[in-house]
């Protein structure tokens, strides 16, 4: 099939479903998945197309950005419907969107080759500078402090404590998700490209807990 349009079209509507959000999920994250998910398709043999469109769409679906995880779905589900006539290529994309989120302490195994590479592409937006960045900027939406040394990492694998963005803290979301991630990565290269951010994260956190101390007795 002849890609280009729908890729163009799906583009526009994560566009307009993601262009005013300030929770780290905007389209810029969405782009950077995009442009990852593709670079680790083509160096692990997937269907580029499949892992672009999914890409694209992933966070659309969103619980966080919808009234629930099933509209969110839906609302994909629909999209593709018009846009998309291969049933197949469908049923992928949306059980790909469907098994990607970390909720709960790391999801379901991803069935497929392009499902494991979207999800190392949305994995790694979640380390390194940006995934400290992005961090920062979702507990400032929810209104999470940035530490307080009370407050212990919680048990993430408790979906119902994943999703209560009011308790917690944005250092402690390191521990309690960004730290583990590493170590989820589907792909050879996505394991590759996690190690130099994962690194980066721990010594952001040393320095942290260095300048944090300065000065207290």
């Amino acid at each position: 099939m002849n890609s280009t349009p729908i890729i163009a079209e799906a583009e526009s509507f994560a566009k307009e479903q993601l262009g005013q959000d300030r929770t780290g999920h905007d389209w810029f994250h969405t782009d950077r998945v995009r442009n990852m998910a593709a670079l680790i398709a083509e160096m692990e043999q997937a269907d580029i197309v499949i892992c672009t469109i999914a890409a694209l769409l992933h966070d659309v679906a969103d619980e966080k950005l919808n009234p629930s995880k099933e509209a969110g779905l839906l609302k994909v589900h629909n999209w593709l419907a018009q846009h998309l006539s291969d049933e197949g290529q469908i049923r992928h994309i949306m059980q790909i969107i469907e098994t990607m989120s970390f909720s709960g302490g790391g999801g379901a195994p991803m069935s497929t080759l392009e499902g494991q590479v979207v999800q190392d592409a949305d994995r790694l937006d979640a380390l390194g500078a940006i995934g400290i960045t992005r961090t920062m900027v979702f507990s400032g939406a929810k209104g999470r402090p940035v530490y307080d040394p009370e407050i212990t990492p919680r048990d993430e694998t408790l979906q119902k404590e994943y999703r209560d963005y009011s308790k917690g803290t944005a250092v402690n979301h390191f521990y309690e998700k960004l730290l583990k991630l590493k170590d989820l990565m589907n792909t050879p290269y996505g394991r590759k490209l996690a190690e130099e951010r994962h690194n980066f994260m721990l010594i952001f956190l040393e320095q942290f807990y260095k300048e944090w101390n300065q000065g207290s007795h």
